[in-house]
């Protein structure tokens, strides 16, 4: 059998690497989760939501899509583009324009509500999804 051994200052050198990659993903976890969306009310004709974006993030608007859960397509949509990007949260009220062909949304009706963070070229920055009952 043989048998191999790492000299100390090798093992020290290996941790101290290890030691630097945890603390730059420690670091870095706080700006990864900075841009980000959640839905917080619907109504038929508005979303209401929460979001956190930073400057750096190119974010242009918020689009908003509102509908039944097992739908193909939206039932209505919305889109702010006033939005504040300093890293601090913020609220946002996006109303809602019927999509033509599909049946008005009703309150008490069951739907998902799906917002997105985007930037100039309308590429998702953040989003999420929400199953709720309109109000």
């Amino acid at each position: 059998m043989i048998t191999t051994r790492i000299p100390g200052r090798a093992t020290a050198i290996v941790m101290a690497f290890a030691t630097l990659g945890v603390a730059g993903l420690l670091a870095a976890a706080p700006a990864l989760a900075a841009n980000s969306v959640t839905v917080e009310a619907a109504k038929p004709s508005v979303v209401g939501i929460d979001y956190t974006c930073e400057s750096t993030a190119g974010v242009a608007g918020i689009d908003a899509m509102v509908g039944d859960p097992n739908a193909d397509r939206p039932a209505a949509t919305g889109t702010q583009t006033a939005v504040t990007c300093d890293g601090s949260p913020h609220t946002a009220t996006i109303a809602l324009t019927p999509m033509p062909g599909e049946t008005p949304l009703t309150s008490g009706t069951p739907v998902q509500v799906r917002v997105a963070l985007v930037d100039q070229s309308e590429t998702v920055v953040s989003g999420t999804a929400k199953l709720l009952t309109l109000d």
